[in-house]
């Protein structure tokens, strides 16, 4: 896959599918637009994914906009589901400002585009006026397809990064897995921590996650870890660690099981389960030693019935 960004110079020679929008998070409801990706590949269309390096709504709404995933993550993602081109387009006040006619030019031309698929709530260009029903009315003039698709629903809802976003906050993970067709993901380099868990018995790896990514509630998960390809089950803390003194950043603390290597700067993916419990402030190490054993014997027991 090629991956272009930080430039609005960007060029395709080679005719191309193209489907446009965020793709925060690429759920389920990705899955239609992804399948049709595909299609006019096998018909010798490339496949090609156009989006910002930033989500518009921080730019514009001057919002912290937490993602589900990180730019770094859509384009992993992306390059497995066999995209061909991944255009990261940087959000610029050109950019921003530009007539819904002239962003459709500006992609046939630049994109060697023969085919837009997008969903019916799609919109584009300055103040969002640009829709789906325009993509269709300039499809002669410009000399494309326009495919146009439904919103895949589950519970009488539109499945939507929003949707997986509240599930994720509500503690949802199973929900939110669901929605999204794969598990929840955080991937970040293993970093040295205060070694609390060494001293106990309970060792465990420690992740700075992107200060972009949403985290789910601040508590304790069933998680599954990738290392080096290779998967382990583990216990994993999202928080700030209450119990031990001084002012914590917030993090992703994980307890392998039967895992005793050191993988100190290496780069892991922990992937959420599900919830066991909230975090909270212990009043002794003691206390929580025990209280994170009981956490190990929940994990023992979920991955027990899996079998």
């Amino acid at each position: 896959m090629k991956y272009i960004k930080n430039t609005l110079d960007f060029h395709v020679e080679e005719p191309t599918v193209i489907s446009l929008g965020k793709f925060d998070g690429i759920h389920r409801g990705h899955e239609l637009l992804m399948e049709k990706l595909a299609q006019k590949k096998e018909e010798g269309l490339k496949a090609a994914i156009f989006t910002f390096d930033i989500p518009p709504k921080k730019n514009v709404e001057h919002a912290e906009a937490k993602v589900l995933t990180t730019n770094e993550e859509k384009m992993h993602i992306f390059e497995g589901i066999g995209i061909d081109y991944l255009i990261e387009c940087p959000f610029t006040r050109e950019v921003m400002c530009m007539e819904p006619e002239d962003f459709i030019r500006m992609l046939v031309e630049k994109l060697n585009v023969k085919c837009i698929v997008a969903g019916e709530d799609f919109h584009f260009g300055h103040n969002r006026r640009g829709d789906y029903q325009m993509l269709k009315k300039y499809a002669p003039v410009y000399g494309y397809e326009a495919l146009i698709l439904s919103k895949m629903k589950e519970d009488e809802r539109d499945i939507s990064s929003t949707f997986v976003r509240e599930e994720i906050m509500a503690g949802n993970i199973e929900k939110a897995n669901h929605l999204l067709g794969y598990r929840y993901f955080v991937t970040g380099m293993v970093k040295h921590g205060n070694q609390i868990g060494r001293t106990i018995g309970i060792p465990t790896i420690n992740l700075i996650p992107p200060e972009e990514k949403l985290l789910p509630p601040f508590g304790v998960y069933v998680t599954e870890v990738f290392i080096d390809d290779k998967r382990y089950y583990g216990v994993t803390n999202v928080g700030c660690k209450p119990t031990i003194k001084g002012n914590n950043p917030v993090g992703v603390e994980t307890h392998l099981l039967d895992f005793r290597e050191d993988v100190y700067e290496k780069v892991v993916t922990v992937e959420f389960r599900t919830m066991i419990r909230e975090e909270r402030r212990f009043d002794s190490i003691e206390k929580l030693q025990e209280q994170m054993m009981n956490d190990i014997a929940f994990t023992r027991a979920f991955f027990a019935k899996m079998k």
